[in-house]
């Protein structure tokens, strides 16, 4: 055990905390449960759970700090100058419980623009998050387009600090289908260049598409659940490269409310992935699609700080109070420290307020946002030209449609339209389409590896490959195995005469669907 007794004096924190070192015997793990945390507690003496913060490795090993004080209960207001990205392309978002910086990534030199996801309950601190990244990105010229998809309450103070702005759901489809056009664009003129990445501002700026809600358009029941989910997964998958990025800040309750698709949960993976406080659902699914380290746990985040209290009937001295709030506390799971508690600086004014924000629409900073570069208007489309006109959306979805259908998108020629004047449009299809696929029709891993081996014959590793492309649930080579066992058991696949270590469908193997 290591105790330490900080002095006042000290600018990491300002109250004593004691640090114990702790460890099981190797091939053990220490396991986090919440029982155990609050027998921890009960030991400790630790009233105010605020105050005990655990962190583990995810094997044998863990850091127990004890506060005298909760140490992220006063934490300043966010300032302009950390919210400047550096030459690698991070801002400074707020403070981890030892006071150390808490960085958070917009760009990757010699790689192109970051991915990220925002998850948090109703009062977690999400979309204040979202305001001082999206100050950030004003304040670092970067070209910032964000889908206030709570008809622009969530986010009020961004109107004019960023370049496009749309609240709803119509005006979110119009914006993704812009920046995937944009990524196309810059593609074909990078490939021209001879350019296989993304230098920032040569000569293009980093675009940064943030949704906020987007559960209310992932949802199911969404009509444009599978649009959206498109969108999302090629920009992720194509846009890093060329500076076009994508952000969700949705509820923390099941990553299946965001599109239902197991390739947009393995692209956030690599991105930068926020958890303010949680539901109970979530917790289990980032450890099980690796969002978390396996054999990590995070100590939950409660709803207010302070010690629980007693009421007894024989003290009537006064009416009980909550504790202080703790929106802003989070994990960054992406980070190096992601079982380290942290949290966001402060964002807007300690008391509410009638109307914008000051001390928010201050953080934005002076000077209009930067535009899309002028290349690329042509592929964003009348939607961005149009975007300070208040211009009805040309984004409809036929009756009928619904979840699962095919939505139809009414887009009008790349020219600038007067105000009030509507545009001759024509119709095209969402890239596509989008059937309607049966709930309880999952497709199993022996059919997954039926229909990788239609191309060809395969070896065990490139079936492994094959089924982490395919869009299916994720499977570990042990699964892949198991199957093959059994499929070579019922006679539907065999090993190829030229390598026993690949493996052909026989002519009783089902047609692929």
């Amino acid at each position: 055990m290591r105790a330490v007794l900080l002095p006042p004096s000290t600018p990491a924190a300002d109250c004593d905390f004691i640090e114990i070192e702790v460890a099981v015997p190797q091939g053990g793990v220490v396991d986090l449960t919440p029982e155990r945390l609050r027998n921890l507690r009960s030991a400790l003496g630790v009233q105010d759970s605020a105050c005990l913060v655990v962190e583990t490795d995810g094997l044998n090993r863990a850091l127990v700090t004890v506060y005298r004080r909760p140490p992220l209960a006063d934490l300043p207001a966010a300032r302009g100058e950390d919210l400047v990205m550096n030459k690698d392309g991070y801002i400074c978002v707020g403070a981890y419980h030892d006071g150390m910086p808490a960085p958070f990534r917009l760009y990757e030199p010699g790689s192109g623009a970051q991915r990220s996801a925002i998850f948090g309950t109703t009062g977690g601190g999400k979309s204040r998050a979202v305001q001082l990244v999206l100050a950030a990105e004003k304040r670092s010229r970067i070209t910032s387009w964000l889908a206030d998809l709570k008809m622009g309450q969530s986010c009020p103070e961004a109107k004019g600090q960023v370049d496009w702005r749309v609240t709803s759901s119509e005006g979110a489809m119009d914006m993704l289908l812009a920046a995937y056009e944009v990524a196309k664009d810059r593609m074909a003129r990078y490939a021209e260049l001879g350019r296989s990445h993304f230098i920032i501002d040569r000569p293009d700026p980093l675009l940064s598409v943030t949704l906020d809600e987007a559960n209310r358009l992932l949802e199911k029941g969404s009509p444009y659940r599978e649009g959206a989910t498109y969108f999302i997964r090629e920009l992720g998958r194509t846009g890093r490269s060329v500076g076009v990025g994508v952000r969700i800040a949705a509820q923390a309750g099941h990553l299946e409310d965001l599109g239902g698709s197991d390739v947009l949960r393995a692209m956030l993976k690599e991105g930068e992935v926020v958890l303010l406080r949680w539901s109970s659902g979530i917790m289990q699914q980032l450890v099980s699609d690796g969002l978390l380290p396996m054999g990590m746990r995070l100590a939950p985040i409660p709803k207010y700080s302070g010690a629980p209290t007693l009421a007894s009937r024989f003290d009537h001295g006064g009416e009980l109070r909550k504790g202080a709030s703790t929106a802003g506390t989070a994990y960054l799971l992406s980070s190096d420290r992601p079982g380290s508690v942290m949290r966001w600086s402060r964002v807007g004014s300690l008391a509410p307020v009638d109307g914008l924000d000051p001390e928010i629409t201050a953080l934005y900073g002076p000077g209009d946002p930067r535009p899309l570069e002028a290349a690329s208007h042509a592929a964003a489309g009348p939607a961005y030209l149009n975007r300070h006109d208040d211009q009805p959306t040309h984004l409809t979805t036929p009756a009928g449609a619904g979840a699962g259908g095919t939505a139809t998108l009414v887009r009008p020629p790349a020219t600038a339209v007067a105000p009030g004047q509507e545009p001759p449009a024509f119709s095209t299809q969402f890239p596509g389409p989008f059937p309607a696929r049966p709930a309880h029709t999952a497709p199993t891993i022996s059919s997954r590896i039926l229909d990788a081996l239609a191309s060809g014959p395969k070896t065990k590793e490139e079936l492994v490959a094959a089924l982490a492309e395919d869009g299916g649930q994720p499977v570990s080579p042990g699964g892949v195995a198991n199957a093959l066992t059994g499929l070579k058991q019922t006679g539907k696949i065999r090993p190829t005469e030229a390598d026993s270590r690949s493996y052909e469908r026989t002519e009783t193997a089902p047609t692929p669907r």
